[in-house]
């Protein structure tokens, strides 16, 4: 009797690891503003970025791997209406890589931000493409992932002010801010009216806190100050930050999927536009806050990679959903 052959774990290796790099890379950002702003006599960003650096070669050298020996899986991931959107989470993970490097080594920061958010424009042209002309599209398939294509241009500029004229920044600074309150109107309707998100993406509802979080810091880079438009994001973000933090409860008791690195990236972005506020004011308020939030974040992203690794060593990951 003929066995059916089992499927390479290869097969299903998700793009979204590359998330894991955008956590990393946000808490790099966060540690070199804590280690700027207060004077710590720690230099905890530059190994962060290091380990970054690494984990991002060896999962880009997995994922390739992908493509060349099971190209039916990728084209199958490219297609999938809720996956496709965590593809240019390789893109955003160049550009993060960028930003937390600029402070080591300018030069190495813009060869990464050029080829990042060249690709970054790719990859967005592609997915808007295929939400505009594909049918296969329903409404149960929103999620705040889909903020990950489009409204992911916003964090262009952060490093972008200072590889480029300032019309480029701006160009994907316009982009992500126009298409995020389009999308999270979306992402409200379909939670509101058609049910809650499945258990495996109810962690992505973290992504809600990147937007205003990250445009905050980018529009703060591109006008050099703090104005009332730059409060508003600030504030929207640290809103939906204590918005999920009440609840608290409901995200506890999820079981482990590597959709939990969603919360790591929108953590330290919102630790970083703290830190971002008590530098524009000068408050001690943002400085206890930053620094609760950065706490807060490091602790979860060392359970995160202590989680994952044993995910991995049980095989729990790179399964067939």
């Amino acid at each position: 009797m003929t066995q059916t052959p089992t499927p390479s774990r290869l097969a299903f290796f998700p793009v979204s690891w590359f998330a894991m790099i955008m956590g990393l890379g946000g808490l790099t950002l966060a540690w070199h503003k804590a280690e700027t702003l207060l004077g710590l006599d720690v230099s905890f960003s530059i190994w962060i970025a290091v380990l970054a650096s690494l984990l991002f070669v060896i999962l880009t050298g997995v994922y390739i791997a992908k493509i060349l020996k099971q190209p039916e899986a990728v084209a199958k991931e490219w297609a999938h209406p809720v996956k496709m959107n965590f593809v240019p989470t390789f893109s955003i993970a160049l550009i993060l890589l960028a930003t937390a490097w600029l402070p080591f080594s300018a030069g190495y920061s813009k060869w990464l931000w050029v080829v990042g958010a060249a690709l970054h424009l790719v990859l967005t042209l592609f997915v808007m493409t295929q939400w505009m002309h594909s049918k296969k599209f329903e409404i149960t398939h929103m999620n705040p992932a889909w903020f990950i294509p489009v409204v992911g241009n916003i964090l262009v500029p952060i490093a972008g002010v200072n590889h480029a004229p300032d019309a480029i920044s701006w160009f994907y600074f316009s982009i992500g801010l126009v298409f995020w309150p389009v999308l999270l109107s979306l992402v409200f309707y379909r939670i509101l009216f058609h049910g809650g998100l499945p258990e495996r993406l109810m962690p992505t509802l973290f992504i809600l806190i990147a937007p205003p979080a990250v445009g905050f810091i980018a529009y703060v880079k591109l006008i050099g100050g703090l104005d009332m438009l730059g409060m508003v994001l600030y504030y929207i973000g640290l809103f939906l930050t204590l918005l999920l933090f009440a609840q608290i409860g409901w995200f506890m008791r999820l079981k482990f999927f590597l959709s939990w690195w969603a919360y790591s990236f929108p953590m330290a972005a919102m630790t970083v536009a703290t830190f971002v506020m008590y530098e524009q004011t000068g408050g001690l308020l943002f400085a206890r806050l930053a620094s609760l939030l950065l706490g807060i974040t490091t602790v979860l992203m060392t359970g995160l990679l202590i989680r994952t690794a044993i995910a991995v060593s049980r095989r729990e990951i790179c399964q067939e959903d």
